[in-house]
């Protein structure tokens, strides 16, 4: 079977599969990035195409299955971010655009206007992440679920409900996904035999299923880099960077936000929420940092991570972030 969903959606897996045809054409599944919305997509897409599904999920065996597999199912559509392929560069791919454009919406409305591969059957959208469509892309696909083809179900996924257009949130039914508690995650982070279960926990804020996507050892990446982090004012920048940087630029600014937000919240003596464990040298940068250049240096790490994937010259970028870093301490 093709059962990708985690304990804390079971529930909700079944209630949706078991609503059938009165299920909303439309199901926007929301909430915050690392708790499965995408595997709950997908294992719900296979379980609609499935032609001999098994308890509520897709067999794994029959054909439609191993179309899906293959990436090559005619009843089923996949829209996201694609490689950016510009033909004026003859450098290689090596990063995602971050929109979803109005091609790839008009290239959906011609595929809709076929008939389905099988008479009798179900034809399934899946488009994560939702708010990266354009405002073009947008409205394109408003003009779908306003008037929805025939047995057509639309998965939207998204991490940023509050990013979307009015007009696209009130022709869906909007699922907020569940959250798990933390004895969930615990117990899922331990089955998945992850370093250092319950430093990730918290580290990852409360969504465990980050660590998949991510394939990295946190707690290990993080040990190379917090003798930096505390060193504060003090901090080696010409040591830090290759390390910081071994992970990418992404990865580096989220290292970075977590660490500042549990400083400012120890300035204000509230609990730490992603460095528990850290309490005696995150209270005594508290107790030297510029509150001014702090929220200062939080906002341009906002700005850096918005051109995270861009090909500019990272380490030069990363100098100067930790040089900010550097100068609010003392």
């Amino acid at each position: 079977m093709i059962n990708n969903i985690y304990p804390w959606q079971e529930s909700l897996f079944a209630q949706w599969m078991q609503a059938g045809d009165t299920r909303h054409h439309a199901l926007l599944l929301y909430g915050k990035s690392g708790i499965g919305k995408l595997d709950f997509a997908q294992t719900m897409a296979a379980a609609l195409l499935c032609l001999q599904p098994q308890q509520g999920f897709a067999c794994g065996e029959c054909q439609s299955c191993h179309w899906l597999s293959e990436g090559a199912h005619p009843d089923f559509r996949e829209i996201t971010p694609e490689d950016d392929d510009n033909a004026d560069s003859g450098k290689k791919k090596t990063r995602k655009r971050q929109q979803i454009l109005i091609d790839q919406t008009r290239a959906l409305h011609d595929y809709l206007s076929l008939t389905s591969h099988r008479v009798d059957g179900i034809r399934v959208v899946l488009i994560h992440p939702l708010e990266a469509m354009n405002i073009a892309a947008s409205n394109a696909l408003l003009k779908l679920l306003e008037e929805p083809p025939q047995r057509t179900q639309f998965l939207l996924v998204s991490h940023q409900r509050q990013a979307l257009l009015p007009t696209i949130l009130s022709r869906c039914m909007q699922v907020e996904m569940p959250v798990p508690s933390q004895e969930q995650g615990l117990q899922w982070l331990q089955t998945q035999s992850v370093p250092d279960p319950e430093w990730v926990w918290h580290y990852s804020g409360g969504a465990p299923t980050s660590v998949q996507q991510d394939s990295l050892d946190w707690h290990a990446w993080y040990q190379q880099f917090r003798p930096h982090l505390v060193n504060g004012a003090m901090i080696d920048i010409a040591a830090a960077v290759p390390i910081l940087i071994k992970q990418g630029m992404e990865q580096a600014i989220q290292v970075l936000q977590k660490w500042l937000l549990d400083v400012w919240l120890c300035c204000h003596r509230q609990p730490l929420r992603y460095h528990p464990g850290e309490a005696a040298p995150l209270q005594a940068l508290a107790g030297t940092v510029n509150l001014s250049r702090l929220l200062a240096f939080q906002q341009q790490l906002n700005r850096f991570k918005m051109t995270a994937q861009h090909p500019l010259n990272q380490e030069l970028q990363l100098e100067q972030l930790l040089l900010q870093y550097k100068k609010m301490f003392g």
